[in-house]
């Protein structure tokens, strides 16, 4: 489901009625909760959160005129995703999340690389989303991102 927005607010207000709140409160515990460093923008057409050019001149590798992601936020047509490239990049994180996802919800989390997928609002883990974001700094990011890239 594409939105088309031209703030993360814009987005919001376009979100399908009962994914008003949950995603609000997505956007909320994930920016109260990312370390300093990181910026909320729209990117790929999703709520995100990047490293801007000014803290890593080279921008993202695909395109270096895009700032670094790091997360986004997104209602697609079937669930709403939070997109966490640490954990895509870091098998120990990887590993933490899906097994406090577990002893939280109940279950293993619905995923894929970077891709949490949340079906079902109310089961979304406000607080467990929330220790996600603050767990990479924007230097640990870049770092990681350095190490893993292939230029």
């Amino acid at each position: 489901m594409k939105i088309e927005a031209d703030s993360p607010e814009d987005y919001l207000e376009k979100v399908p009625e009962d994914r008003k709140e949950p995603m609000a409160r997505l956007r909320s515990v994930i920016k109260e909760n990312l370390p300093e460093g990181f910026v909320e923008t729209l990117n790929y057409g999703m709520i995100g959160y990047v490293i801007p050019h000014s803290l890593y001149p080279g921008g993202y590798h695909c395109d270096p005129d895009l700032p670094l992601p790091f997360m986004s936020l997104a209602s697609q047509k079937n669930f709403i995703a939070v997109y966490h490239m640490g954990i895509y990049a870091d098998k120990e994180l990887l590993d933490w999340f899906q097994a406090e996802y577990k002893k939280t919800v109940g279950k293993k989390p619905d995923m894929g690389k970077s891709c949490i997928r949340f079906k079902k609002p109310d089961e979304i883990p406000f607080d467990l989303i929330a220790e996600l974001s603050g767990k990479i700094t924007a230097e640990d990011w870049i770092a990681t991102y350095e190490k893993n890239i292939k230029r």
